[in-house]
């Protein structure tokens, strides 16, 4: 056995974990070049939801990310996370943009390309992995492990031999919620190098303290490479520590060869660096042997925690975590990983929001029960297809064999936006938010959450302005608040929206506490018995849901599409409208049978479950 070679996550999959993908490449670069000497097989720094974060939260691009850290790690492999045909997005998109990511992903810095497929279905694989080997990247096919009554380790291997006739350089055993066990990890890696004889790379969250004895046994059976992450941003729903892995096999045949006092300044520097981001660190900091049954990965645990939080709805947690693990025996086992592990927990969280399984369904999951993410390893529950899908014929091909080309498309829909072909890749992974983001560029009022606190710190200053946004110091714990009003000056009762650290909570201000607004039938706000109307854009208000024909949201999300018209007769379940939650689009149906009276917000709109969205007038 020769060395063992580490590939380091710090720089994506370690904050990925436990602060929410937030990392800003401000805070990356200054440590780089130290990364650089130190001797990693790999640096993970791209891909996942990193992409996502940049362009959503931070306000960076993801390209200007890669560029600048290719420049400063001249030494060391950069390494992506690619979701096969789904790349970094949500959906499937058509070959030619598999083709031209891949590349434009190479051009800008990636060596080494770990390509997955949520439901280890290779068809979903095989265009990216010849787009990376087009590239003269390292290709890396990742096996996507779970537990179920479908999965075992002949399933896995007969996986890997897939890979090999793809022509992968190498197989990853992606163990993304720390399911593995140690010896069935030896038995795992020793089965899949007898079949391929390929370069075995170990992946495994230290959620369910196991990942370390995993990576270990792995590693006697012959794995030649281990993801680990530095310490200060190690454990947890993160990984093995690096320091303790390069610790454990100094001086064994296995020895690292890599020194311990540069990885330890390395993390320092970033111990410093986390402080930064208290705001966004998981609740699941520990051990939690309950991912064994949940099987919630370390990517989305802490995302999920800060999407409850946003929700007001942290105390479901647990809640959702027992119901995640009903859904995915009804959805055919698939492995919990993105995008499989949005559609689940998402599903999962509006069975627990609405407190009824099934009375609602995203389009996501439509669309999976339909086959248009691949085959299920498992059969599916087909009393719940037929609920959500009726009788939709299930597609049997590739799913991608249904796009077109869409390139072209893109480049026109975009316009004179871009200033490169990485933002027409930019707008096709995420076209309404790549469009915001790439109009607040070319307006030049891009404004990450960084700026954001630092204008609304400066704000205190303003001697004659009341502050919307600031900080406040309390024994020592620091607070970001946020102050959003509405209505007009001189009403009676006047709502205000107060934040603290993203959680949002509603303040009325009223001098007559028996004054309520209802909406008349008009639609126009009129003085009646009721709860307080809640505040839209410009002043005016939706109302509180009060009847049946008021159309809720099921959870606090932002407003797709309106699908349906003034005047306009829809039949009790009809979809009136689009929500996206949680990264997923839910269809919003209709309770009651009707004529749309009033609709009562737009596209872009946010919302909250206690709001009329749309009014029905009853038949």
């Amino acid at each position: 056995m020769s060395r063992v070679h580490l590939c380091e996550l710090v720089l994506r999959d370690g904050h990925q974990s436990l602060i929410a993908t937030r990392l800003q490449t401000a805070d990356m670069l200054p440590i780089c070049a130290k990364l650089d000497q130190v001797g990693f097989w790999s640096l993970e720094a791209w891909g996942g939801a990193t992409f996502d974060a940049c362009v959503r939260f931070l306000k960076e691009d993801p390209w200007e990310r890669l560029r600048a850290l290719r420049r400063a790690l001249p030494n060391t492999r950069i390494q992506m996370l690619l979701r096969g045909q789904n790349l970094l997005g949500y959906r499937h998109y058509s070959d030619d943009v598999v083709r031209a990511f891949v590349q434009k992903s190479a051009d800008n810095g990636v060596d080494v390309f770990r390509v997955f497929d949520a439901m280890n279905d290779l068809r979903n694989m095989e265009v990216s992995i010849a787009a990376v080997k087009a590239a003269g990247k390292y290709a890396e096919g990742a096996i996507c492990y779970t537990v179920s009554p479908v999965h075992d380790i002949p399933h896995f291997v007969e996986l890997g031999r897939g890979f090999a006739a793809l022509g992968c350089d190498g197989i990853a055993i992606k163990d993304m919620a720390g399911l593995l066990t140690p010896y069935t990890a030896y038995e795992l890696v020793k089965a899949l190098k007898e079949a391929t004889g390929l370069p075995i790379h170990t992946h495994s969250h230290s959620t369910s303290g196991l990942a370390a004895m995993v990576h270990l046994k792995a590693v006697e059976a012959g794995a030649e490479i281990v993801d680990t992450c530095i310490g200060a941003f190690a454990e947890g729903a993160s990984h093995p520590t690096t320091q303790s892995f390069v610790a454990a096999l100094a001086g064994t045949p296995y020895d690292t060869g890599l020194a311990l006092p540069l990885l330890e300044e390395v993390s320092a520097y970033f111990r410093e660096v986390r402080k930064k981001y208290w705001q966004f660190e998981s609740d699941f900091t520990g051990v939690d042997t309950r991912v064994l049954v949940n099987q919630v990965p370390g990517g989305m645990i802490s995302n999920l925690a800060n999407q409850l939080k946003e929700q007001n709805a942290l105390e479901k947690m647990d809640a959702v975590l027992e119901e995640i693990p009903r859904v995915r025996a009804d959805l055919g086992y698939p492995p919990l990983v993105t995008p499989t592990s949005q559609i689940v927990g998402t599903q999962a969280v509006l069975n627990v929001l609405t407190a009824s399984r099934y009375k609602s369904f995203t389009n996501e999951v439509k669309l999976y029960l339909q086959g248009r993410y691949g085959k299920t390893p498992g059969p599916v529950n087909e009393d719940i297809r037929r609920q959500a899908i009726g009788d939709t014929p299930l597609l049997a091909r590739r799913p991608a064999d249904l796009l077109a080309d869409e390139l072209d498309k893109l480049r026109e829909d975009i316009g004179n936006l871009v200033k490169s072909e990485e933002d027409v890749l930019t707008f096709a992974m995420f076209p309404d938010l790549g469009r915001t983001y790439l109009q607040e560029r070319a307006a030049g009022t891009l404004k990450p959450e960084a700026l954001r606190a630092k204008e609304a710190a400066s704000a205190l200053e303003a001697p004659r302005t009341a502050p919307e946004e600031f900080k406040v110091t309390l024994h020592g714990e620091t607070y970001h608040i946020r102050i959003a009003g509405s209505g007009r000056h001189g009403e009676t009762t006047r709502p205000f929206f107060v934040s603290v650290d993203g959680v949002a909570e509603e303040v009325w201000v009223e001098t007559l506490a028996e004054r309520m607004l209802a909406p008349s039938p008009t639609g126009a706000p009129t003085t009646a018995a009721g709860a307080p109307p809640a505040p839209l854009a410009g002043g005016s208000l939706r109302p509180r849901a009060t009847h049946p024909g008021h159309v809720t949201a099921a959870m606090p999300g932002t407003v797709v599409a309106v699908l349906v018209e003034r005047g306009q007769q829809v039949k009790a379940g009809d979809p009136v409208l689009v929500i996206e939650a949680m990264k997923m689009e839910n269809e919003v149906q209709a309770g009651v049978s009707g004529t749309v009276v009033n609709i009562y917000c737009g596209k872009g709109d946010t919302v909250t479950p206690d709001q009329a969205l749309i009014e029905i007038q009853p038949e």
